[in-house]
């Protein structure tokens, strides 16, 4: 793995995705756990998405960031 490109995934991008996904939790829901507006979190959202596509789509190591 240490060949591949990376993509990065945040903190706070992770969190959503978890949220979202493994919680079941509507975006409006997720936003008031995030202590964000809903409009925040789906930008957030959205953005971890689009990174992980990428990293799937292009055989990226996808890694999450701690801080």
């Amino acid at each position: 793995m240490r060949d591949l490109e990376e993509v990065s995934l945040t903190k706070e991008e992770m969190e959503a995705i978890r949220l979202k996904n493994t919680e079941d939790l509507t975006q409006t829901q997720a936003a008031k756990r995030m202590n964000t507006s809903q409009s925040t979190f789906q930008r957030i959202l959205s953005s971890g998405y689009k990174k992980i596509a990428d990293g799937l789509v292009k055989g990226k190591a996808i890694k999450i960031n701690k801080k």
